[in-house]
C-alpha cells in the first residue's frame, strides 16, 4: 500500500493566547494508506473530530502540515485547494440535518455541480451514488424531508460519494441509529469500499462496531495518538484502552476475565469467531499440560 494522506507534527490550538486556550491536537504524526478502512476512536475531547476537519482543509493547522499524495494541502498564501475538498469528502455527524434541496436528486447533485461537471455526468453520478447507498431510482424526484432518518442519512452520504472522493471521511455515521440501522450503514460502507476501492475513515465512539469493519484502528487520547494498528494488536492493550476511558468489545472483556482466572487465553480477540478459536487453543494447551 502507498500513503494517500499524511500528517506531520499536526497541532491545533483553540483560543490561542486567551484564557480559554486548549490544545486539541498535539504533534500528531499519521499515515493513512490508500484503499484502507481506518477506524478513528476516542472519547469526547480526544481530538478525533478536530483531526478529520484538518484532512480536507476545513481547519488550518496551528503547527505542522497535512499532505495529500505527498503534497501539502495548503499553499504558501495559506489557501487550501478546491481539489482537496473534492478529493477528501467529509460527511458530518447527523448529516441529514444538512439537507436543503427540494428533491433528493438535486441534493446529491450539489457537489458535482460545484465541480462544474457536464449535466450528463452529474445525472450519471446521482444515479450511481443513489444505487451505492441503496436508494431506489424512483425516489430521485421526492423531497428528502419526507424520508425516514436512516434514508436521509443515505442521501447525505450519497451527496459526498457523488463527488467520487479518493478519501471518504464519515463522522459517527451510525450515531442515533438502532442496531439494525447501524448494521445497514456498516454494510453500506463495506459495499462501497469493495466497489470503489476508496480510502475510508470512520469516526466512532464504539470500539465494538468499528472493529468489525476497519483494517486499522486509530485511538486518540488527550490530543495525541495512543495506538494506530490492526484491531487485534490494539485490543492486545485492553488495559490501556480502558484506562483512557474507552470501552472494549464484550467478547474481549470475557477473555480478559478468563485470563484473570488463570486460563491462558488470547485477550486480543474482538469477535466471537476469534474467541472460539482462542478457547479451542487454550483447551488443547491445558489438556496437553495435564498429560
Amino acid at each position: 500500500m502507498s500513503t494517500i494522506l499524511e500528517t506531520r507534527g499536526l497541532t491545533h490550538v483553540y483560543g490561542a493566547g486567551t484564557p480559554f486556550e486548549r490544545v486539541a491536537l498535539d504533534h500528531v504524526d499519521l499515515k493513512i494508506e490508500k484503499g484502507e478502512i481506518l477506524g478513528v476512536i476516542g472519547h469526547t475531547g480526544s481530538g478525533k473530530s478536530t483531526l478529520i476537519q484538518h484532512l480536507n482543509g476545513l481547519l488550518q493547522p496551528s503547527e505542522g502540515e497535512v499532505l495529500l499524495d505527498g503534497k501539502s494541502i495548503w499553499d504558501a498564501k495559506g489557501k487550501c485547494s478546491r481539489e482537496t475538498r473534492f478529493r477528501v469528502g467529509l460527511v458530518f455527524q447527523y448529516p441529514e440535518y444538512q439537507l436543503f434541496e427540494e428533491t433528493i436528486a438535486k441534493d446529491i447533485a450539489y457537489g458535482p455541480t460545484n465541480m462544474k461537471l457536464p449535466q450528463a455526468e452529474i445525472d450519471e453520478r446521482v444515479r450511481e451514488s443513489m444505487a451505492a447507498v441503496g436508494l431506489a431510482p424512483e425516489l430521485a424526484d421526492q423531497s428528502p424531508f419526507a424520508l425516514s432518518g436512516g434514508q436521509k442519512r443515505r442521501v447525505a452520504i450519497a451527496g459526498v460519494i457523488a463527488m467520487r472522493p479518493d478519501v471518504l471521511v464519515l463522522d459517527e455515521p451510525t450515531a442515533g441509529l438502532d442496531p439494525a440501522g447501524r448494521d445497514e450503514i456498516f454494510e453500506l460502507v463495506r459495499s462501497y469500499h469493495k466497489q470503489s476501492g476508496a480510502t475510508i475513515l470512520i469516526v466512532s465512539h464504539s470500539m465494538e462496531d468499528i472493529a468489525q469493519v476497519a483494517d486499522r484502528l486509530l485511538v486518540m487520547n488527550h490530543a495525541k495518538v495512543l495506538f494506530c494498528d490492526t484491531p487485534r494488536e490494539v485490543f492486545s492493550h485492553a488495559d490501556e484502552i480502558i484506562a483512557a476511558g474507552l470501552d472494549i468489545p464484550m467478547i474481549t472483556k470475557v477473555m480478559l476475565e478468563l485470563k484473570k482466572r488463570g486460563h491462558d487465553v488470547d485477550t486480543s480477540v474482538y469477535t466471537v469467531a476469534q474467541a472460539m478459536d482462542a478457547l479451542r487453543a487454550c483447551k488443547w494447551k491445558e489438556a496437553a499440560h495435564e498429560c
